[in-house]
């Protein structure tokens, strides 16, 4: 089972529809094209290397809020 966890993109390659997110104090490379126009700052669902879904600022916090209650209670 694969668990998206919400990344924020921090850079955005136009040319190669990639670019770079936040994932939880690491950065990794994602590749965009699923997306339609990703922005700096945007809010993604990860899979594969595949940023899936964009989230917004609200949906992001309460995912990784309930993330953060299963992983103290572990």
């Amino acid at each position: 089972m694969c668990l998206g966890i919400p990344s924020k993109i921090v850079s955005v390659d136009e040319i190669h529809q990639t670019g770079q997110a936040d994932h939880l104090g690491t950065r990794v490379m994602v590749n965009l094209a699923l997306l339609d126009e990703a922005r700096v700052g945007e809010w993604v669902i990860i899979h594969a290397g595949f940023a899936i879904s964009k989230l917004n600022d609200q949906e992001a916090k309460e995912t990784l809020d309930l993330l953060r209650q299963i992983a103290a209670h572990e």
